[in-house]
């Protein structure tokens, strides 16, 4: 018997197991995967700000540091956020692999036990609580808990069977695809961004350095306007970019870009991270927001099981929590994406042109947006009440 079982050790599903455990709840976290953080699927960067938030920076898990941002239109025109530009604002490139574990060291040294290779295979609400099945090594056995937190990833096995979510479209998922390459000849203080039908339709390519010369180089596509998998697109950014270096890892996954959903619970549950579609719709980034819903999923498991009460209707206090955070941001970004899918090429290059070499008084989407509306007012006038 646990107060809180959680399916998945990324980020959300370590800080809500972490959290929960230092609030005195008897948590449980299960990992599918016989190593957490493996395999990355992720381009690993993050704001300083976010990270800090939660965490004192540990270099073992910092790869590179960031001071700027070099998005290219699909004609090469640069735009460029960078420290001189953006204030002090700078980013961090993560090593995923030791940062998952050292979340999950931090959830097992606040008293969670922690069980890597261990699926959960179904679950039942019955009586107030919910029994889970899982399975380790092929062995099935059963536990009882006050409140089950989903954090297993875009697709979702608890979301789905408890009816909080349902299957993406295609245009609401990117299929994305990366490489680690080392021996590459970049400038380290800039993660690269490349935009275009071509390059990337419905998405991007990118370059976030990892120092020593590696660095990830992939590639997101929105699977409605793809007409080919992923990889290939990837490979010909590669080609196009003539970008020279050893490939010594690929990966491949989906990430979610569906925006804001309308709740992320039902009695006994709470989803966390990509499980409930907490990725950011624009850049597909996921971290901080996965480490803000592990936080408040944690916090609120806590005040529940304090109140002994697990209805949905008393979980809505963690829906509250992460739309106040960062709910609005995933509604607006997904706006924006939306806007910026009926973008021709030829209609991004005269944006890019327009901010060129401007002032960004700081590094994110909401300062190029900015900047847009005041240099197009009339292309981008539907944007004005969620930017300005």
């Amino acid at each position: 018997m646990y107060d809180v079982v959680v399916i998945g050790a990324g980020p959300a599903g370590s800080m809500a197991a972490k959290t929960a455990a230092e609030l005195g709840l008897n948590v449980l976290l299960v990992e599918k995967r016989q190593e957490i953080g493996t395999p990355v699927r992720c381009a690993e960067g993050i704001s300083k700000e976010n990270i800090e938030r939660f965490f004192e920076i540990d270099k073992k898990w910092i790869a590179a540091e960031v001071t700027g941002a070099k998005i290219y239109a699909p004609d090469k025109t640069e735009v460029v956020m960078s420290e001189e530009m953006a204030g002090n604002e700078v980013g961090y490139v993560l090593e995923r692999k030791i940062f998952d574990r050292h979340i999950a060291r931090l959830a097992a040294k606040a008293g969670a036990e922690v069980y890597v290779k261990t699926t959960a295979v179904d679950f039942e609400r019955k009586d107030g609580k919910v029994k889970v099945r899982l399975r380790r090594l092929g062995e099935d056995w059963e536990v009882e808990a006050k409140i089950l937190i989903g954090a297993d990833g875009v697709e979702s096995k608890v979301g789905r069977r408890a009816g909080i979510i349902k299957t993406l479209r295609m245009n609401e998922v990117e299929s994305c695809a990366q490489y680690l390459m080392t021996g590459l000849d970049i400038d380290e203080r800039y993660t690269y961004f490349y935009l275009g039908r071509e390059v990337a339709p419905g998405g991007y390519a990118w370059i976030f350095p990892k120092g020593n010369g590696s660095a990830n180089v992939g590639i997101g596509v929105l699977p409605k306007m793809a007409k080919k998998p992923a990889k290939e697109y990837l490979d010909a950014f590669i080609e196009r970019e003539r970008i020279e270096g050893k490939i010594v890892e690929f990966v491949a996954g989906a990430v979610p870009v569906y925006g804001e959903i309308e709740t992320a619970v039902a009695d006994n549950i709470m989803l966390a991270g990509d499980a409930a579609y907490h990725a950011d719709p624009i850049t597909g980034g996921g971290i901080a927001n996965a480490l803000s819903a592990g936080y408040y999923a944690g916090k609120v498991a806590a005040e529940a099981v304090e109140k002994n009460n697990f209805s949905a209707e008393f979980l809505r206090r963690y829906d509250n929590l992460w739309k106040n955070d960062f709910g609005k941001k995933l509604r607006r970004n997904k706006k924006l994406q939306e806007k910026f899918l009926e973008m021709s090429d030829e209609t991004i290059n005269k944006l890019a042109a327009s901010i060129s070499g401007k002032n960004l008084k700081e590094m994110s989407v909401r300062a190029i947006v900015a900047e847009l509306l005041k240099a197009h007012p009339k292309l981008l006038l539907d944007l004005k009440d969620l930017f300005m």
